[in-house]
């Protein structure tokens, strides 16, 4: 499939709202400040900035942002309440491109166990604060919460309902990370077919990963027609998280025959946006994470370490470089001499081949005692070997991965 042909997919990062939910994280007005810059940098499509009537300091940040972050829709949640939606429209006043956000649960389980609402009053409270939110703000997305588990009849009814009313962006929660890829794409091909008018609006999914399905959930969506789908980087969020931004682009990225879209993302910001947002959450990122981990672009194992050197298609499927990081080979008891001679050139040694054994049998007998064996490591037995031969020196070497 050639560019020309690709869709645009939408992404939404709602880091700083349901990001924020993730317990023990808690953003002030300048971490959000930040965060939303750095988002701006990625390029993401829209950033969802917080819930204004959650609190005064969620107010100003949702404010601060309105005001200074320019490019993408700048969008605040409210519950299908009066204040709520009048507080989000105050607090994006200062945006140039705003988005008012609006939800209410609408499965049983949260109708009777946490709103204490009929089909009726559910239906009836969605589609007058859609309404009202859309005389207020041109731009409106409408979710109705824990969609995959609503009753399907009672979710195309409000679904249309509220396009009537207003809504350009439908969002499909999939709020407790219950649905599995297959049910989630035929609930979303089912409702389309019961909604001919979800083609005049932008259908968009929120996928929570409880079942560690999120990513997988917001891909198959957009196979199924969605062309926004909604994000935190490093999957942070409510219990397990949400789908990770990272991980949603880049697969769109890499697969754009399969998906048919392509988003607006700058991929060298990812590295960056998520050591940002780790650092002001307190939330390390796990090493084995997808894109951006520590351990995603490193090379342990000694049959790896050699196909990596002779050529890095063998075993990374992304280049570093596209989402500013760099690769890196990790000397331990499964490498072979092929990765220790190269890191000896890089540190500048240059040994013959029966120098480079007698420092190998060395390197091996230390790597079963450590769990990796570092730079000053390698330069001890490099000084136990020059009492025994002469050692080149290379002035300039090209280093080709980072230690």
């Amino acid at each position: 499939m050639t560019a020309e042909k690709l869709e645009r997919l939408r992404i939404l990062d709602t880091t700083l709202r349901d990001g924020e939910q993730s317990p023990g994280v808690a953003f002030s007005v300048e971490d959000k400040l930040s965060i939303a810059l750095q988002l701006a940098r990625l390029r993401v499509d829209v950033i969802e900035a917080g819930f204004p009537a959650s609190s005064p300091g969620d107010f100003a940040a949702v404010q601060a942002i309105a005001g200074q972050v320019h490019g993408p829709v700048i969008a605040a949640l409210s519950r299908c309440f009066e204040q709520d939606v009048r507080a989000c429209a105050q607090a994006l006043q200062p945006a140039t491109r705003a988005r008012i956000h609006v939800f209410i649960g609408t499965s049983l389980i949260h109708r009777e166990g946490q709103l204490r609402m009929s089909r009726r009053e559910v239906l009836d409270r969605a589609v007058s604060m859609t309404a009202l939110a859309a005389n207020l703000c041109g731009d409106v997305e409408f979710s109705p919460m824990d969609a995959s588990r609503t009753e399907r009849e009672f979710l195309a009814e409000v679904v249309a309902a509220c396009i009537k009313a207003g809504a350009n962006t439908i969002n499909l929660p999939d709020t407790v990370g219950y649905t599995t890829p297959d049910e989630w794409r035929d609930l979303i091909a089912w409702l389309q077919a019961q909604v001919p008018e979800l083609a005049s609006v932008t259908l968009s999914v929120h996928c929570h990963n409880d079942l560690g399905l999120a990513t997988a959930n917001s891909l198959v969506s957009v196979l199924a027609g969605a062309r926004q789908v909604e994000t935190c980087v490093n999957g942070i969020g409510e219990r397990a998280g949400n789908a990770a931004l990272e991980e949603v682009a880049t697969a769109i990225r890499l697969h754009p025959g399969v998906y048919g879209v392509e988003t607006g993302i700058d991929h060298t910001q990812l590295l960056r946006t998520s050591r940002l947002v780790s650092q002001l959450t307190g939330m390390l990122v796990q090493p084995n994470k997808a894109v951006v981990g520590a351990n995603a672009f490193a090379h342990h194992s000694g049959i790896h370490q050699d196909g990596m050197l002779k050529d890095r298609r063998t075993f990374e499927i992304i280049e570093p470089e596209d989402v500013g990081a760099g690769s890196r080979l990790v000397l331990g008891k499964l490498s072979g001499r092929h990765a220790l001679r190269e890191r000896l050139v890089q540190l500048g040694y240059r040994l013959d081949d029966a120098a480079v054994q007698r420092a190998f049998t060395r390197f091996k007998a230390l790597a079963d005692i450590k769990r990796e064996v570092t730079d000053l490591d390698l330069e001890a037995i490099v000084a136990d070997e020059e009492q025994i031969q002469h050692v080149f020196r290379l002035e300039h070497v090209q280093v080709s991965y980072s230690s």
